[in-house]
């Protein structure tokens, strides 16, 4: 019998829910999505990718995960949500592989397209699953599970790169053929473990037009420009410590530590929330966030990227998951319209944020004035937002 301390796994499907949801996250996202960011070096230092050809691979990844996201929003997979997850997941795995069998930008962008599509149906729909059977036992242990496997994925694919590091200098191609493989493992683990979908008992009602109003067009200018701002150090973080010449060890902690404050960022975050409201916590977070990014290039030494990964890890799933509770808020009637247009606004910033980044870094030498316009989007994305918190007062 479960101990009563943990009531929210009284079943054996809430307990296999979150753990699936949360190894299926750390393969889709934290290997899938982000762990470019630490393989990205080896791939400039033996291949000379330029940091223009670097932003675009990494565009190409987000543009996916946008097309992927807004593809899933059109509701064609409704009762085969637990099929589609597994597919993506397989194909996650398959897409990580590939990236070791050429050394063509174009053919790297592509991949990451298609890695991008792959990530965004394995989260979107994995979540489908496993929120389904939280929201039925109502426990917010299974979301906090489920969401945190984004930043255990991050720690693992970090620590894996800085392990091969150690044994293989430069072997780029075995980071890539690594991370395909623990994402393969994770996909047979969430065949296993992932429950069926829980099914309503009333087909999903059409939803009325959008009504825009000026908190709502204020939120989503906000989270655009977020979505600009924090993926420019989330995608060149470990490329400008290897600029830097700070060493492997610094490189391996500042990604490591993103993963783990991500991991308990949702957990560590909410008393805050319940003290300031949702308003008052995005702020805050993107205030943070804005002041990490600004830390990682303004302050001397190897403290820089550590607490700019610190500060990123701690506040970007806080923001993400903090704004669209607030889009729920702001657009009661259409809560699935709102969320495309946020991940649509989102999307766009995060493709934007490594392209002018990679042209910006070439043209001025260095990841300092991308960084430092990062950290002004954010800062812009809080102002913005500030009306929401004082409606909140």
């Amino acid at each position: 019998m479960m101990s009563s301390t943990f009531p929210v796994f009284r079943d054996d499907h809430a307990r296999a829910a979150a753990m699936s949801g949360a190894v299926a996250m750390a393969a889709a996202m934290g290997f899938g999505r982000f762990s470019f960011t630490p393989i990205l070096p080896g791939m400039i230092s033996e291949l000379g990718l330029s940091a223009s050809a670097s932003g675009l691979i990494a565009a190409g990844n987000f543009a996916g995960y946008l097309v992927g996201a807004l593809l899933a929003a059109l509701h064609w997979a409704g009762g085969r949500e637990r099929q589609t997850a597994l597919a993506a997941l397989a194909a996650n795995a398959v897409l990580l592989a590939l990236m070791a069998a050429t050394d063509n930008v174009l053919v790297f962008t592509f991949v990451r397209f298609l890695s991008g599509v792959a990530s965004a149906f394995a989260m979107i729909f994995t979540s489908s699953v496993v929120l389904g059977h939280a929201a039925r036992v109502g426990g917010e242990r299974i979301q906090s599970a489920h969401f945190g496997g984004v930043g255990v994925g991050i720690a693992a694919s970090s620590a894996l790169v800085y392990a091969i590091g150690q044994i293989a200098p430069g072997a780029w191609r075995l980071d890539w053929l690594a991370g395909g493989a623990v994402s393969l493992a994770a996909f047979v683990l969430v065949l296993v473990l992932l429950p069926p979908m829980v099914t309503g008992s009333s087909a999903p009602q059409r939803e009325p037009r959008l009504v825009w109003t000026r908190q709502f067009s204020r939120l989503v200018l906000s989270y655009g420009l977020f979505g600009f701002g924090y993926v420019v150090t989330a995608t060149f973080i470990v490329a400008m410590i290897r600029l830097a010449h700070l060493g492997a060890s610094v490189e391996f902690l500042s990604w490591f530590l993103t993963g783990c404050a991500a991991t308990l960022s949702l957990i560590a975050w909410r008393p805050l929330m319940q003290r300031l409201g949702l308003g008052g916590a995005y702020l805050a977070a993107l205030a943070l966030e804005a002041v990490g990014v600004a830390a990682s290039v303004l302050v001397h030494g190897p403290v820089a990227p550590l607490l700019g990964g610190v500060a990123l890890g701690a506040t970007f799933m806080v923001i993400t998951a903090y704004g669209l509770r607030l889009t729920r808020d702001l657009a009661p009637e259409s809560p699935r319209r709102a969320f495309a247009l946020m991940t649509a606004a989102f999307g766009l910033g995060q493709i934007a944020g490594p392209l002018v980044a990679g042209s910006v870094a070439e043209w001025s030498g260095g990841f300092t004035l991308p960084s430092l316009l990062a950290a002004g989007a954010l800062a812009l994305s809080a102002l913005i937002a500030l009306p929401l918190r004082l409606s909140e007062k």
